[in-house]
């Protein structure tokens, strides 16, 4: 038997998780997995929950002396000259790499088609027009800012906020760029702005309150990007801190999202909601208030405005949260990278399965038994390949990797019977051995037990994956994950380029630049 184990290694608490937030049923649950890893028990969310009712039953009071508005915006209006620390400007060119990469990946799955479909339809013709991120097409900037995004999230393998339930780059980062490419923008200008971005969409959500958020329907994965790409538009556009605080007014008339989006099952109205409705609406904010538009100049700080309104009063809000430390602690280490283009509680299990593929194959195997914590039904009926366990267990198997396409095939999910058959002899099973207690931090684990009937019976144990916060990916591993996705498209040499330029970003006078190297042009 080959037997590879490691001490377990524990995560950042949640007061509300993923696995406890989502009661479904299989396929929703499924879904709903796929933006973050999971992070604590169900007596979590029940206390969260029970939270939230009392202190609504209490009628809280709304908060209205903690200078949310004009601190935040302050803070945008600034961000472009700031000092900013080094280890988080670093952090920010990771980010900014794993997010392009993505793009260059996804811009031909059909989220991204449909995207690039509808902004060439709309305003292909523009003058006032951007680049369409990763392509060589154009668009008015909304419409260019919407589609890069969805390109960006067309499949599961951009970065994540676990602790926000958010999906930052995708919206952030084209944003950036197209407003970069449309005005002149230098490269320290994107880097900047962008972080900026990344704090606005992990602290907007934390501050209305995970909990209030969820069982109110509302979806943290619209309502955080809206924030960040307004957040990073206004930075890119050069806006003072009294227009600022205009932008955050139109953002909050449009942060929107529904749950809804645990139904789908093909990631295109999972895309809209993660990236494209939240970038498309925080880029419109910004460029309304350039164009004279006015607003409710205290939005976050007024008794009858948005962070005072009834939904987002008492339960787990923390308005503080959303200046707090702002200029010295940064949302970016709090920001999670996926090593594989799966969902994330799958990730344990997909990096097991990869090193144990070199002992067996169609022909001979036998069984294979995965053991995890949490929801393990919703990764055995997952109706999104990416998020199914047996369906990602035999291609494996079949192909001896995990190919990016191959994981978000639903050609190859429905129709392909060679899979079907090998999909039978997988087992996903429940392990309360890799359960936490309450109160207990933990990370995402598999294991996997293979038999074959020529080698033997195999097993391994993945305690957790590097890319989550509690054990982040490096430079080098960012940099070798960003080639793999983008060598196929681009080729080496151009890879190469653009993994270079992103790391010295700040020197480019002109980050159009890079916009080119990543459309293949």
């Amino acid at each position: 038997m080959t037997r590879q184990t490691a001490d377990k290694d524990n995560t950042q608490k949640e007061a509300l998780t993923r696995r406890d937030m989502f009661g479904v049923g299989l396929a929703g649950a499924s879904v709903a997995l796929t933006a973050c890893a999971t992070t604590a028990g169900s007596a979590h969310a029940e206390e969260a929950q029970e939270k939230t009712k009392t202190k609504k039953d209490d009628k809280p009071q709304p908060i209205t002396d903690l200078n949310l508005t004009p601190t935040t915006s302050a803070y945008i209006a600034g961000i472009r000259s700031a000092e900013i620390k080094p280890e988080f400007l670093e952090l920010g060119k990771r980010h900014i790499l794993d997010t392009l990469a993505s793009a260059v990946a996804c811009r031909d799955l059909e989220p991204a088609v449909l995207a690039r479909k509808y902004a060439q339809f709309k305003s292909g013709d523009a003058s006032n027009a951007a680049t369409v991120l990763a392509t060589k097409e154009r668009a008015g900037i909304v419409d260019a800012v919407f589609a890069g995004a969805m390109i960006a999230h067309g499949a599961e393998i951009n970065d994540f906020i676990p602790s926000a339930f958010v999906q930052p780059g995708p919206a952030v980062v084209s944003t950036a760029f197209a407003l970069a490419e449309n005005r002149g923008n230098s490269g320290k200008d994107v880097l900047h702005a962008c972080i900026a971005g990344y704090e606005l969409s992990g602290r907007m959500p934390k501050a209305l309150g995970i909990g209030n958020l969820y069982y109110s329907g509302i979806a943290n994965h619209g309502i955080g990007p809206c924030f960040g790409a307004a957040a990073t538009a206004g930075a890119m556009l050069g806006l003072s801190a009294d227009q600022i605080a205009n932008v955050m007014s139109y953002a909050a008339q449009q942060a929107s999202g529904s749950w809804q989006w645990l139904l789908d099952v093909e990631h295109i109205e999972k895309s809209f909601v993660f990236a494209g409705v939240g970038a498309r609406n925080g880029v419109e904010a910004a460029l309304l208030v350039e164009a004279g538009f006015r607003g409710v100049r205290d939005s976050f700080d007024n008794a009858d405005g948005y962070m005072n309104q009834g939904v987002f009063r008492g339960g787990d809000r923390k308005p503080k949260y959303l200046i707090e430390d702002l200029d010295t602690r940064s949302e970016l280490p709090l920001t999670a990278y996926k090593r594989y283009p799966v969902g994330g509680p799958t990730q344990p299990a997909v990096q097991a399965l990869l090193e144990l593929q070199k002992h067996t194959n169609a022909a001979t195997m036998e069984s294979i038994r995965i053991e995890m914590p949490g929801r393990w039904q919703a990764f055995r009926d997952a109706e999104m390949p990416a998020l199914n366990l047996r369906y990602l267990a035999s291609i494996i198997v079949i192909d001896g990797k995990l190919d990016f396409v191959a994981a978000q095939s639903r050609e190859r999910f429905l129709n392909d019977t060679q899979v079907h058959e090998l999909m039978k002899r997988v087992e996903i099973a429940h392990d309360p051995a890799q359960e936490s207690g309450t109160g207990e931090e933990r990370t995402e684990s598999a294991r996997v037990t293979i038999n074959d009937t020529k080698t033997g019976t195999h097993e391994q144990y993945v305690p957790w994956v590097r890319g989550f916060p509690s054990h982040p990916m490096s430079r080098a591993d960012v940099e070798a994950k960003a080639l793999e996705l983008m060598e196929p498209a681009l080729g080496k040499a151009r890879a190469k380029d653009v993994v270079d330029a992103t790391r010295n970003i700040e020197q480019l006078q002109s980050a159009a630049d890079l916009v080119q190297m990543v459309s293949g042009s």
